[in-house]
């Protein structure tokens, strides 16, 4: 009998959160290719409200984050919880509860952000009414998953369940305090904060959701599936809590450089600098730990595509915490700022670390999940790679260059102090790298429609198209 089905554990729910993360993976990157045709195509809004890009752009940005990487982190977080604490999960029903009503939130977004009904708070766009379900359905979730931890079987809480637990926590902080506003009807609030305040809180907001949210609720579900992939312990378990205490000290703080050069006072500015150069060390010490728990098992690389994606994601995270902080300098922030280079940064994150992990992990998991050996077509996983990969690279290059491009035309004078280049002339210059980013998405985004014929063929097949790699349970 399979070892999943022996055990008394709710995979229900699991199920349901992982198949909903591929159709809301493409849903959210499909909003995200309309976009970035339409800065090449203006005309594809075809002069309907509801399709226009300052509409569209914040229903991608939900999409892909809050409903692509939730469902994965609610599917992970519920998957290894389970399994490391030897328990079922605290509450069926309120399990059911926060597929459903996470499901909800996500569908009022999708219908209200169209109709232009938004707070205008990057990543926190929603209105009041659905920032009160989220909360409820947020609590319901940290019920869940504490109620298990609390009934585990076994004294020892993974260190998986730390950094998940830390992003439930956090993110629930965030959320409170950002979003409180005072409402003028059902469909409009304004913020209880003002001018610099309002800014500083957003960004201490946005950024945590980048820090807790983006990275480390998506570093649980590495410190989990990258041993069980790999077959190999943690390549060091005293690193792994360093990184943790030393992350979560230090994120909270990184903020305030996303305000340089603003009426934020200087002394704040420069602590967001400070700390996010700081922030470089933990964030290094767990790709280190990650990529090297392969040790004495490399050569899965040349064999398992989950591996790859799994393993290539920490690189884009490595990669990204170095930029990251590296742009936050005030000096690069001055050519940085406002221009493409951020939206590439973003991208490497989003794209290479939080996509590519959440991949990795639901391809390691949905065959077990549905009582099958393996994936429908290890082939098919293997060119998703590639061409995920592919995609990444084409994205942010472009952007990296579209970037410094512009920087460098906005700030070029003349002997006499007047502009060298007016706008439209540094719009013209990025041009050609907008279609270069159009490429790169619609080839992210082909790779998983070539995940979800995968999946659907996992489920419904009852054999495996071809040899695969054992999965692990």
């Amino acid at each position: 009998m399979n070892a999943m089905q022996t055990e008394n554990y709710n995979y229900k729910v699991v199920r349901q959160f992982a198949i909903m993360s591929v159709v809301w993976g493409i849903v959210g990157m499909a909003v995200g290719v309309l976009i970035a045709a339409q800065l090449m195509f203006p005309a594809l809004n075809f002069d309907i409200p509801w399709l226009s890009y300052g509409r569209l752009r914040p229903l991608h940005t939900n999409a892909v984050i809050f409903a692509f990487g939730g469902c994965v982190l609610m599917a992970t977080s519920f998957y290894a919880v389970q399994r490391t604490s030897h328990t079922r999960l605290f509450s069926d029903k309120l399990a059911a509860f926060v597929f459903w009503g996470w499901q909800l939130v996500i569908v009022l977004a999708a219908i209200t952000l169209p109709m232009g009904l938004t707070s205008a708070k990057e990543y926190a766009e929603l209105e009041w009414p659905i920032d009160i379900l989220i909360t409820i359905v947020w609590v319901a979730y940290a019920v869940v998953f504490f109620g298990t931890i609390m009934k585990r079987r076994v004294s020892h809480i993974y260190v998986a369940n730390w950094f998940f637990g830390a992003f439930i926590i956090t993110v629930a902080v965030l959320h409170l305090v950002n979003s409180m506003a005072l409402p003028v009807d059902w469909s409009k609030s304004y913020s209880v904060y003002s001018g610099a305040i309002d800014a500083m809180v957003q960004w201490w907001y946005g950024h945590n959701a980048v820090g807790f949210y983006l990275t480390a609720g998506f570093l649980g579900i590495m410190y989990y599936f990258v041993p069980k992939q790999a077959g190999r312990p943690v390549y060091s378990y005293r690193l792994s809590i360093v990184h943790f205490w030393a992350l979560i000290a230090v994120y909270m703080w990184a903020g305030p450089h996303h305000l340089h050069y603003s009426s934020l006072p200087d002394w704040a500015q420069s602590l967001g600098m400070v700390f996010s150069l700081i922030l470089l060390a933990p964030s290094w010490g767990g790709m280190i730990n990650g990529i090297m728990t392969l040790s004495g098992a490399w050569h899965k690389l040349r064999t398992d595509p989950i591996i790859k994606f799994l393993i290539v994601s920490l690189s884009f995270y490595g990669m990204s915490t170095f930029e990251g902080p590296m742009m936050s300098i005030k000096t690069v922030n001055a050519l940085s700022h406002n221009t493409d280079w951020t939206i590439g940064h973003v991208h490497s994150g989003a794209l290479g670390w939080v996509a590519m992990v959440s991949i990795g992990a639901l391809y390691s998991l949905i065959p077990g999940l549905f009582g099958k050996k393996e994936m429908y077509s290890i082939r098919l996983i293997n060119m998703h790679f590639w061409w995920s990969t592919i995609g990444v690279v084409l994205y942010i290059a472009s952007m990296w260059i579209a970037g410094v491009t512009q920087g460098l035309m906005w700030r070029a004078t003349n002997q006499d102090g007047t502009l060298t280049y007016s706008f439209v002339q540094s719009l013209e210059a990025t041009y050609p790298y907008y279609g270069i980013r159009l490429l790169g998405g619609v080839i992210f985004l082909s790779g998983m429609f070539l995940m979800a014929y995968n999946v659907y063929k996992t489920v419904r097949n009852p054999q495996p198209a071809d040899t695969a790699i054992p999965q692990p349970v």
